[in-house]
């Protein structure tokens, strides 16, 4: 979607009094949804899912960008300590069950979330993966929550020209070969020859924290 045709939409939400959230990882190709929202409504609620694994150039990242852009950013956490996190051997998930990890910290709370609000602006692009490329611009979410995915048709060539063209701030992490950035335990740099999506969960038959799959309503 073109910027004009996102900020019709927005306001379209709002004339029918809908209620509306985004959530972000702050990687800089991430930004660009933001910082287009920041210039319609800086209001809505920005979700930053604190599972207690980023990086900490990830967390110092996201202060600057809210600071920056002006953003409305809320944390929220997984109501099970991370001391709890582990299985019957006493080993933290992400290193047996990055599955039940991920719902842990990230589709958990942000199921939590479907349940008060009726948009969620979500930043997913077709070109990240298959599953996403299966996505819809609108598409129907647990408890009558509708998801809005304004950068559904978008590249990252298209990405980086805007992030060029408004001089937005870069990931601290890209310029140490991380494309896309995740949880530490689970993230790698990007070999040359890999897909962006494929540096995270290296190896373990995973492409996906389940907010894409989960979080859909079937």
């Amino acid at each position: 979607m073109e910027i004009a045709e996102i900020k019709h939409q927005i306001n379209q939400y709002r004339a029918e009094g809908k209620t509306i959230f985004t959530t972000s990882s702050f990687q800089t190709h991430s930004l660009v949804m933001l910082h287009i929202l920041s210039k319609i409504d800086t209001t809505i609620p920005v979700y930053f899912m604190n599972t207690g694994y980023h990086f900490p150039e990830t967390v110092a990242f996201k202060d600057q960008v809210a600071n920056e852009f002006g953003l409305n950013v809320r944390e929220v956490k997984s109501a099970v300590p991370r001391y709890m996190q582990k299985d019957q051997e006493g080993r933290l998930l992400f290193t047996s069950d990055p599955d039940h990890c991920c719902f842990l910290n990230k589709t958990a709370p942000t199921e939590e979330l479907l349940r008060t609000f009726d948009i969620w602006i979500n930043g997913i692009r077709a070109d990240q993966s298959a599953i996403r490329k299966a996505m819809q611009v609108e598409q129907p979410a647990p408890f009558g929550t509708t998801r809005f995915h304004p950068m559904l048709d978008w590249n990252m060539r298209k990405i980086f020209a805007y992030i060029r063209e408004h001089n937005l701030p870069r990931h601290p992490l890209d310029a140490k070969g991380y494309t896309s950035i995740g949880c530490e335990p689970c993230t790698r740099k990007l070999d040359p020859e890999m897909q962006e999506r494929e540096a995270r969960w290296y190896g373990m038959n995973k492409v996906e924290c389940g907010l894409h799959t989960d979080l859909v309503k079937k």
